[in-house]
């Protein structure tokens, strides 16, 4: 018997644990998005940052539900990355590879995620 309630224990902590971690990757996103995307996309993401007035591509609205959809979570993670151009998009956007790490990155699609609240091919 004390196997077993040691092994509730377990789990349950471990279950917390994973949440805590995925709570924290949740906000640190949502702060990497403000700090490095809303002065192009928007403090809401709806493509309407304060640079759009010296832009001659409309930043990509991240609320688009049907066009957000539309993207592969491999495509957003290879434009956060590299850059537009990698996807044949806007030059405008700038590769972040080298600010942010893959794990970060893939954070951020997750994000844009919640911003659609879509998924790819829905």
């Amino acid at each position: 018997m004390p196997n077993k309630l040691a092994y509730v224990f377990f789990l349950a902590m471990f279950f917390l644990a994973t949440l805590s971690v995925q709570a924290h990757a949740k906000e640190a996103a949502a702060d990497n998005y403000k700090a490095y995307c809303v002065q192009c996309h928007g403090m809401e993401g709806s493509g309407k940052g304060v640079n759009i007035r010296d832009m001659s591509v409309q930043p990509r609205d991240h609320t688009d539900a049907k066009a957000m959809s539309a993207r592969s979570d491999e495509d957003l993670f290879k434009v956060i990355k590299e850059g537009g151009s990698s996807i044949s998009k806007s030059i405008l956007m700038p590769p972040w590879g080298g600010t942010f790490s893959d794990e970060e990155i893939r954070d951020l699609v997750q994000h844009l995620r919640t911003l659609c609240k879509c998924k790819y091919g829905s």
